[in-house]
Protein backbone atom coordinates (compact mmCIF):
# COMPACT_ATOMS: atom_id res chain seq x y z
CA UNK A 1 0.00 0.00 0.00
CA UNK A 2 1.12 3.88 -0.63
CA UNK A 3 0.07 7.19 1.61
CA UNK A 4 -0.17 9.86 -0.60
CA UNK A 5 0.74 12.43 2.02
CA UNK A 6 0.03 15.67 0.36
CA UNK A 7 -3.07 15.65 -2.47
CA UNK A 8 -5.23 19.26 -2.66
CA UNK A 9 -7.84 16.63 -3.88
CA UNK A 10 -10.47 19.26 -2.76
CA UNK A 11 -8.81 21.21 -5.95
CA UNK A 12 -11.27 23.08 -8.11
CA UNK A 13 -9.64 20.64 -11.11
CA UNK A 14 -10.92 17.85 -10.23
CA UNK A 15 -14.37 18.84 -9.68
CA UNK A 16 -15.44 17.14 -12.53
CA UNK A 17 -14.29 13.74 -12.23
CA UNK A 18 -13.06 13.19 -8.38
CA UNK A 19 -14.44 10.14 -8.07
CA UNK A 20 -13.01 8.46 -11.00
CA UNK A 21 -9.30 10.03 -9.64
CA UNK A 22 -10.08 8.27 -6.45
CA UNK A 23 -11.16 5.19 -7.94
CA UNK A 24 -7.81 5.52 -9.72
CA UNK A 25 -5.58 5.67 -6.80
CA UNK A 26 -7.44 3.10 -5.35
CA UNK A 27 -6.09 0.99 -8.42
CA UNK A 28 -3.00 1.80 -7.90
CA UNK A 29 -2.92 0.79 -4.31
CA UNK A 30 -2.61 4.64 -2.34
CA UNK A 31 -4.91 3.75 0.67
CA UNK A 32 -4.27 6.99 2.34
CA UNK A 33 -4.21 10.24 0.62
CA UNK A 34 -3.82 13.62 3.09
CA UNK A 35 -5.89 16.41 1.76
CA UNK A 36 -3.79 19.75 3.08
CA UNK A 37 -6.26 23.30 3.07
CA UNK A 38 -4.54 26.21 2.46
CA UNK A 39 -6.56 29.06 3.91
CA UNK A 40 -9.86 29.42 5.97
CA UNK A 41 -12.02 29.20 2.77
CA UNK A 42 -11.01 25.76 2.01
CA UNK A 43 -11.35 24.13 5.57
CA UNK A 44 -15.15 23.09 4.42
CA UNK A 45 -13.79 22.12 1.09
CA UNK A 46 -11.40 19.80 2.56
CA UNK A 47 -13.41 18.06 5.53
CA UNK A 48 -15.94 17.46 2.93
CA UNK A 49 -14.16 15.66 0.89
CA UNK A 50 -12.11 13.61 3.46
CA UNK A 51 -15.90 12.68 4.70
CA UNK A 52 -16.77 11.26 1.14
CA UNK A 53 -13.82 9.29 0.30
CA UNK A 54 -12.85 7.19 3.25
CA UNK A 55 -8.74 6.97 2.66
CA UNK A 56 -8.75 10.65 2.81
CA UNK A 57 -7.54 12.48 5.98
CA UNK A 58 -7.32 16.11 6.25
CA UNK A 59 -4.93 18.74 7.17
CA UNK A 60 -5.62 22.66 8.33
CA UNK A 61 -3.41 25.58 8.19
CA UNK A 62 -3.37 28.47 6.41
CA UNK A 63 -0.66 28.70 3.26
CA UNK A 64 1.96 31.31 2.96
CA UNK A 65 1.04 32.32 -0.66
CA UNK A 66 -2.82 32.86 0.94
CA UNK A 67 -1.48 35.28 4.04
CA UNK A 68 -2.13 38.37 2.42
CA UNK A 69 -6.01 37.63 2.45
CA UNK A 70 -5.99 36.20 5.57
CA UNK A 71 -7.17 38.14 8.95
CA UNK A 72 -5.61 37.47 12.53
CA UNK A 73 -9.23 35.72 13.29
CA UNK A 74 -8.51 33.20 11.12
CA UNK A 75 -6.07 31.37 13.44
CA UNK A 76 -8.64 31.02 15.97
CA UNK A 77 -11.02 29.40 13.44
CA UNK A 78 -7.69 27.35 13.13
CA UNK A 79 -8.14 26.11 16.47
CA UNK A 80 -12.39 25.57 16.10
CA UNK A 81 -11.75 23.47 12.94
CA UNK A 82 -9.16 21.22 14.56
CA UNK A 83 -11.52 21.01 17.36
CA UNK A 84 -14.28 19.93 15.34
CA UNK A 85 -12.55 18.47 12.28
CA UNK A 86 -9.64 16.56 14.02
CA UNK A 87 -6.75 16.95 11.06
CA UNK A 88 -3.78 14.50 11.19
CA UNK A 89 -1.43 17.54 10.75
CA UNK A 90 -1.32 21.68 11.07
CA UNK A 91 -0.63 22.77 7.02
CA UNK A 92 -0.06 23.43 4.30
CA UNK A 93 2.48 26.07 6.10
CA UNK A 94 5.34 27.25 6.14
CA UNK A 95 7.00 30.45 4.23
CA UNK A 96 7.73 31.36 0.20
CA UNK A 97 10.27 33.50 -1.03
CA UNK A 98 9.77 33.13 -4.66
CA UNK A 99 6.84 35.57 -5.24
CA UNK A 100 8.36 38.82 -6.28
CA UNK A 101 5.58 40.95 -4.56
CA UNK A 102 5.69 39.00 -1.04
CA UNK A 103 4.84 40.34 2.12
CA UNK A 104 7.63 38.34 4.46
CA UNK A 105 6.64 39.74 7.91
CA UNK A 106 3.40 38.82 7.27
CA UNK A 107 4.63 35.08 5.89
CA UNK A 108 6.94 34.83 9.18
CA UNK A 109 3.76 35.83 11.65
CA UNK A 110 1.15 33.34 10.15
CA UNK A 111 3.72 30.70 9.80
CA UNK A 112 5.09 31.17 13.68
CA UNK A 113 1.24 31.91 15.37
CA UNK A 114 0.70 28.18 13.48
CA UNK A 115 3.42 26.37 15.02
CA UNK A 116 2.56 27.92 18.10
CA UNK A 117 -1.01 25.81 17.56
CA UNK A 118 0.91 22.98 16.35
CA UNK A 119 2.77 22.69 19.77
CA UNK A 120 -0.12 23.37 21.84
CA UNK A 121 -2.14 20.56 20.54
CA UNK A 122 1.10 18.25 19.88
CA UNK A 123 0.26 17.86 15.86
CA UNK A 124 2.72 18.08 12.84
CA UNK A 125 2.85 20.38 10.33
CA UNK A 126 2.81 19.97 6.88
CA UNK A 127 5.68 22.57 5.57
CA UNK A 128 5.69 24.67 2.80
CA UNK A 129 9.92 25.39 1.76
CA UNK A 130 10.04 27.13 -1.59
CA UNK A 131 13.39 29.41 -1.85
CA UNK A 132 12.98 29.53 2.20
CA UNK A 133 14.07 26.38 3.44
CA UNK A 134 16.77 28.37 5.93
CA UNK A 135 14.13 30.59 7.09
CA UNK A 136 12.18 27.78 7.99
CA UNK A 137 14.63 26.22 9.44
CA UNK A 138 14.87 28.94 11.75
CA UNK A 139 11.32 29.06 12.81
CA UNK A 140 11.86 25.59 13.77
CA UNK A 141 14.61 25.75 16.06
CA UNK A 142 12.72 28.84 17.72
CA UNK A 143 9.48 27.19 17.79
CA UNK A 144 9.75 23.56 18.60
CA UNK A 145 6.75 21.30 16.92
CA UNK A 146 6.63 17.09 17.24
CA UNK A 147 7.93 16.89 13.94
CA UNK A 148 6.13 17.14 10.37
CA UNK A 149 7.18 17.07 6.44
CA UNK A 150 8.77 19.53 4.25
CA UNK A 151 6.73 19.08 1.75
CA UNK A 152 8.31 19.34 -1.84
CA UNK A 153 11.90 19.01 -0.73
CA UNK A 154 14.23 20.60 -2.94
CA UNK A 155 16.98 22.01 -0.52
CA UNK A 156 20.64 20.40 0.23
CA UNK A 157 21.99 17.36 1.63
CA UNK A 158 22.98 19.50 4.91
CA UNK A 159 19.55 20.81 5.20
CA UNK A 160 18.17 18.07 4.90
CA UNK A 161 20.11 16.55 7.35
CA UNK A 162 18.73 19.57 9.86
CA UNK A 163 15.16 18.80 8.99
CA UNK A 164 15.83 14.61 10.15
CA UNK A 165 17.56 16.10 13.42
CA UNK A 166 13.89 18.15 14.02
CA UNK A 167 12.14 14.45 13.61
CA UNK A 168 11.15 15.88 9.68
CA UNK A 169 10.43 13.91 6.66
CA UNK A 170 11.38 14.83 3.42
CA UNK A 171 8.36 14.83 1.02
CA UNK A 172 9.45 13.49 -2.70
CA UNK A 173 7.14 13.44 -5.67
CA UNK A 174 7.12 14.41 -9.67
CA UNK A 175 10.01 16.54 -9.55
CA UNK A 176 12.38 13.71 -8.66
CA UNK A 177 10.94 11.72 -11.71
CA UNK A 178 12.79 14.45 -14.31
CA UNK A 179 16.44 12.94 -15.39
CA UNK A 180 17.60 16.25 -15.09
CA UNK A 181 16.89 17.10 -11.50
CA UNK A 182 20.39 15.40 -10.65
CA UNK A 183 20.77 17.03 -7.34
CA UNK A 184 17.20 15.98 -5.83
CA UNK A 185 17.79 12.05 -7.37
CA UNK A 186 21.23 12.33 -5.79
CA UNK A 187 19.31 13.38 -2.67
CA UNK A 188 16.54 10.55 -3.02
CA UNK A 189 19.00 8.15 -3.76
CA UNK A 190 20.97 8.94 -0.67
CA UNK A 191 18.90 10.28 2.49
CA UNK A 192 18.50 7.28 4.77
CA UNK A 193 14.95 5.52 3.87
CA UNK A 194 13.88 6.24 7.02
CA UNK A 195 13.32 10.10 6.56
CA UNK A 196 11.40 9.67 3.20
CA UNK A 197 7.92 9.92 2.12
CA UNK A 198 5.98 9.94 -0.90
CA UNK A 199 3.82 12.42 -2.18
CA UNK A 200 2.05 13.73 -5.44
CA UNK A 201 1.09 17.79 -4.48
CA UNK A 202 -1.74 17.07 -7.23
CA UNK A 203 -3.20 18.65 -9.15
CA UNK A 204 0.63 20.29 -9.34
CA UNK A 205 4.31 19.23 -9.55
CA UNK A 206 3.38 16.44 -12.37
CA UNK A 207 5.67 13.80 -12.59
CA UNK A 208 7.84 13.61 -16.22
CA UNK A 209 5.44 11.41 -18.01
CA UNK A 210 3.07 13.70 -17.48
CA UNK A 211 4.57 17.03 -18.20
CA UNK A 212 2.35 19.65 -17.88
CA UNK A 213 -0.65 18.03 -17.44
CA UNK A 214 -2.55 17.18 -14.04
CA UNK A 215 -1.30 14.87 -11.54
CA UNK A 216 -3.47 13.03 -9.31
CA UNK A 217 -3.05 10.66 -6.51
CA UNK A 218 -2.69 7.48 -8.93
CA UNK A 219 0.51 8.44 -10.08
CA UNK A 220 2.30 7.64 -6.43
CA UNK A 221 2.48 3.78 -7.48
CA UNK A 222 4.41 5.02 -10.78
CA UNK A 223 6.52 7.86 -8.39
CA UNK A 224 7.53 5.15 -6.23
CA UNK A 225 8.58 2.92 -8.93
CA UNK A 226 11.42 5.69 -9.88
CA UNK A 227 12.39 5.73 -6.29
CA UNK A 228 12.97 2.36 -5.98
CA UNK A 229 15.27 2.76 -9.16
CA UNK A 230 17.23 5.42 -7.88
CA UNK A 231 17.91 3.56 -4.59
CA UNK A 232 18.14 -0.41 -5.99
CA UNK A 233 14.94 -1.47 -4.14
CA UNK A 234 12.21 -3.65 -4.94
CA UNK A 235 9.21 -1.16 -5.43
CA UNK A 236 6.87 -3.45 -2.77
CA UNK A 237 10.04 -2.37 -0.24
CA UNK A 238 10.20 1.36 -1.05
CA UNK A 239 6.23 1.55 -0.50
CA UNK A 240 6.42 -0.51 2.94
CA UNK A 241 8.95 1.80 3.97
CA UNK A 242 7.59 4.87 3.03
CA UNK A 243 4.38 4.29 4.18
CA UNK A 244 5.31 3.11 7.81
CA UNK A 245 7.67 6.38 7.78
CA UNK A 246 3.85 8.53 7.07
CA UNK A 247 1.90 6.32 9.62
CA UNK A 248 4.64 6.84 12.61
CA UNK A 249 4.87 10.62 11.93
CA UNK A 250 0.54 11.10 11.33
CA UNK A 251 -0.65 9.54 14.03
CA UNK A 252 -3.89 9.97 12.60
CA UNK A 253 -3.66 7.46 9.73
CA UNK A 254 -3.27 4.62 12.17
Amino acid sequence: MLVDSHCHLDAAEFDADRDAVVKRARAAGVAVIVVPAVERANFGAVASVCRDYPECRPAYGIHPMYVGRAREEDLDHLRQTLGREPGVAIGEIGLDFFVADRDEPRQRFFFGEQLKIARALDLPVLLHVRRSVDAVLAQLRRIRVPGGIAHAFNGSRQQADEFIKLGFRLGFGGAMTFERASRLRELAATLPITSIVLETDAPDIPPAWQRNGRNEPGELARICGVLAELRGMRPEAVAAATTANARSLLRGLQ
